[in-house]
């Protein structure tokens, strides 16, 4: 699983659509194409031999040749103030997200953003990294992965179980 890392990756990935929400939680998706995972991209910027500058691939690892699973958190301070919550927040995500990797892996290549979308009541997690807040983000996050795996891999079954009987006459 490669970490997004640049703010255009980021915000490729937020322009593909929300899969999933839980109650603190949204995660985004991006299926990538050919050109996303250019796996020779072509050189650019500056000193390329290029007589025009071509766009540069968002996603690529050089030589690697299998599907890649991309993924990112946004975190941001206004829903988790403290510096230690956003990185167990992180640390959580990253866990969960290695649970799902085989099953991310046998979808499309994509990549995904987590992205805290709410606070966590202060009144009831009173520490910035105790073991209960853990657990909340930890429970919730699997129930956000699970939703993701059921919708991204569901679309050809649901289509085919709830398609009308053919009638025969």
């Amino acid at each position: 699983m490669q970490r997004l890392q640049t703010r255009p990756q980021f915000q490729a990935t937020m322009s593909g659509g929300t899969i999933s929400r839980t109650e603190h939680f949204a995660l985004h998706r991006l299926v990538l194409t050919e050109a996303d995972v250019a796996k020779d991209a072509a050189p650019t910027g500056p000193g390329a031999l290029l007589s025009e500058q071509a766009p540069k691939a968002l996603f690529v690892v050089p030589g690697c040749h299998v599907p890649q699973v991309w993924l990112g958190p946004l975190v941001p301070k206004r829903w988790a103030k403290r510096s230690v919550t956003r990185h167990a927040i992180k640390r959580q995500i990253y866990a969960v997200a290695s649970e799902f990797n085989a099953q991310l892996q046998a979808l499309p290549p994509a990549a995904y953003v987590v992205r805290l979308r709410a606070g966590f009541d202060r009144k009831q997690f009173i520490s910035a990294c105790s073991d209960t807040l853990k657990d909340a983000v930890r429970a919730e996050l699997q129930q956000l992965f699970a939703a993701a795996v059921r919708k991204a891999a569901g679309p050809s079954k649901v289509q085919s179980a709830s398609a009308p009987p053919a009638i025969q006459g």
